[in-house]
């Protein structure tokens, strides 16, 4: 099916996309898996390229484009190419609208040239070694003391945690409001007391720097409360449905190529005498997961398309981020078996995207909780 949701303008994007990819991102990834980091001279270069703070006003170095479609462009290239140590999507997408949308003007002035240059790289740090989709559960907290908050707490599984300059940190500043006391406090590197734990082995992913990080009474300037103090969980609830359309577009981004490499290689493998895709049962496995991903994609799309009008909203995020992400951890795992013994060996594209794209079902949100919002809303 011929999409239409894209305009030329998006296309030259894309291709602008690719050739950054092959000439800055894909010569060195390999080493970046074995470093399990990526480099900051990659960073840099994404600035220079204008791929990072693509919806930043022009004043402060950005793009100045709101229009989701360039973000989900940014999102399919990296998946096909298997860039999944870069965390582009999680700094323009999950972060900047917290910092273009909250941030003060003398925030936005010190904090987003950077951003938007790769000089300064962003996490954000929401779980906890105890809480993860439960933000009641948050322990980490900051006392008011007058002209500063002072943090203590630790985060784990942050992304970005060893690169990050700047990290938006929840915290809970009302020890009785539940999730309704928790506010965003931003900690740059360097502060007293802020300290990384190690980078953390994952079994994909690799290249992407997840770390514990540690608050051990940082002294957080009043100037670096994010929004309103105890209104983190109306920030962060007005902000999932992006960070969730992120996931979901490169999950269906990533089942699609899948199916592409597999289609390519039951066509040259032979068994028996003769190719792969000869057998019926290989035909019908094909036609199965061409079939789910088409009738994915058209959803995903419209969802695109609404995200980008402003229509879309959390039921919608939740229900494309499930079906994407669920549809890409069965299509990774059926590719991985047409491919037979080659398919569990790491150089072949299959057993990276296997391990790869197994936390797309956890993270931005489990499975089960985007089960739970669906639910909610239907039997309220």
């Amino acid at each position: 099916m011929t999409r239409e949701i894209f305009t030329a303008d998006h296309e030259a994007f894309r291709e602008t996309v690719k050739t950054f990819l092959a000439k800055e991102v894909l010569p060195h990834h390999e080493r970046w898996e074995q470093d399990g980091i990526v480099s900051r001279e990659a960073w840099l270069a994404a600035g220079r390229q204008g791929l990072l703070g693509l919806a930043v006003p022009e004043e402060y170095g950005g793009g100045g484009e709101p229009d989701f479609r360039y973000s989900a462009v940014l999102a399919e290239e990296f998946t096909r190419a298997g860039a999944s140590g870069f965390a582009v999507g999680l700094h323009n997408d999950i972060i900047g609208p917290y910092l273009t949308g909250l941030a003060t003007d003398e925030q936005k002035r010190r904090w987003l040239p950077g951003f938007c240059s790769g000089e300064t790289i962003t996490a954000v740090a929401m779980t906890e070694p105890g809480a993860g989709s439960d933000l009641q559960g948050i322990r980490t907290a900051a006392v008011d003391q007058g002209d500063h908050w002072l943090l203590n707490g630790s985060k784990t599984f942050i992304s970005n945690g060893v690169l990050a300059d700047l990290v938006v940190v929840v915290a809970r500043t009302t020890p009785e409001g539940g999730a309704k006391g928790l506010s965003l406090l931003v900690v740059e590197r360097g502060m007293a007391g802020f300290e990384r734990g190690r980078n953390l082995d994952k079994i994909g992913q690799k290249a992407q720097d997840t770390a514990e990080l540690f608050f051990n009474d940082v002294k957080v300037p009043k100037a670096n409360l994010l929004g309103e103090e105890n209104g983190a969980f109306v920030h962060l609830m007005t902000n999932l449905a992006q960070e969730r359309m992120t996931i979901a577009v490169a999950g269906i981004a990533a089942a699609e190529h899948l199916l592409d490499i597999t289609m390519t290689y039951v066509k040259e493998r032979e068994a028996f005498g003769r190719p792969l895709s000869k057998l019926q049962h290989i035909r019908f496995e094909i036609a199965e997961m061409a079939t789910e991903c088409a009738v994915t994609r058209t959803f995903l799309d419209r969802c695109i398309t609404d995200h980008t009008a402003g229509r879309l909203d959390a039921v919608h995020a939740s229900m494309a981020k499930w079906w994407a992400t669920e549809l890409q951890k069965r299509v990774a795992d059926r590719c991985l078996q047409l491919h037979g013994g080659y398919g569990y060996m790491t150089e072949y594209r299959v057993a990276k995207a296997f391990t790869d794209g197994r936390i797309q079902t956890i993270y931005g949100g489990t499975t089960e909780i985007m089960k739970e919002i669906i639910g909610r809303s239907l039997l309220a």
